[in-house]
């Protein structure tokens, strides 16, 4: 039989924890590592929509990205949006596990799954660091804004044109818009990512980089297609589902 203790174990070797920062929360945030699991959900984030999901298909284990215990819980209440999904999964005996800042770093992970899906070439780990990764891609600006909205299914990007035209490309899935610089430095002409500030596009452009705003949800998601088919592959005693609710709640008018 497959316990949550076994499915930890193999998501760790996945995204080990030494890649791990040191202000994150990653692993077992609810449930018994004992649990015997039949099925589990996949999901990007552990919002209460998603956790009512886990327990409408009969999952014993939601597996997601974002942690669902982030900042420390001073009261399980229904006033908080963060601990409605906590207190469902509780009274449904369903346990959870995030991988978080360890899946974005390792190899295979969030950002090498973000720069295969943009179908860039010669993908790398920009040296110095263990987030961001680059790699090639020849278009003009326009062809390249087209090929980021088809391949990440995005209704729309944010952008700012650096003035050149693309062929070294950084990426880094969900808020990673503080390392502008990191791309910079690497010599990469536009830089993927999401959750970019007003000023940050300001800088970006007046230093010559294109920065490019796909959302966060669209950045980092194409990985949970990746990460449900380990679990496949690893647990064949287990189902898998990917999550059919989750989606961008960001709408554009």
């Amino acid at each position: 039989m497959t316990t949550v203790q076994d499915i930890l174990t193999f998501v760790e070797t996945l995204a080990p924890l030494e890649y791990k920062m040191d202000w994150d929360h990653v692993g077992l945030s609810c449930g018994s590592p004992r649990q015997v699991v039949h099925k589990i959900l996949v999901a990007l984030d552990p919002f209460e929509h998603v956790c009512h999901e886990a327990s409408e298909i009969g999952a014993d284990l939601l597996v997601t990205h974002h942690p669902l215990i982030f900042h420390p819980v001073e009261a399980l209440t229904d006033k908080t949006a963060a601990v409605l999904g906590l207190i469902h999964l509780c009274r449904n005996n369903i346990s959870a596990i995030g991988a978080h800042t360890n899946f974005d770093c390792a190899p295979g992970g969030v950002n090498d799954i973000l720069a295969e899906t943009l179908e860039l070439k010669n993908i790398h780990t920009i040296e110095g660091q263990t987030l961001l990764r680059a790699g090639e891609f020849a278009a003009t600006l326009p062809e390249f804004l087209a090929h980021v909205k088809a391949k990440l299914g995005c209704d729309t990007l944010r952008y700012v044109d650096g003035g050149k035209p693309i062929r070294k490309v950084a990426v880094g899935g969900g808020a990673c818009s503080g390392m502008r610089q990191t791309a910079i430095d690497a010599g990469c002409d536009a830089f993927v990512t999401s959750d970019i500030g007003y000023n940050n596009f300001w800088d970006a452009q007046e230093l010559g980089l294109t920065m490019i705003d796909a959302g966060h949800f669209h950045t980092e998601n194409p990985s949970m297609h990746v990460l449900a088919e380990k679990l496949r592959r690893a647990f064949p005693d287990v189902e898998v589902v990917l999550s059919q609710k989750h989606a961008d709640c960001m709408k554009f008018y």
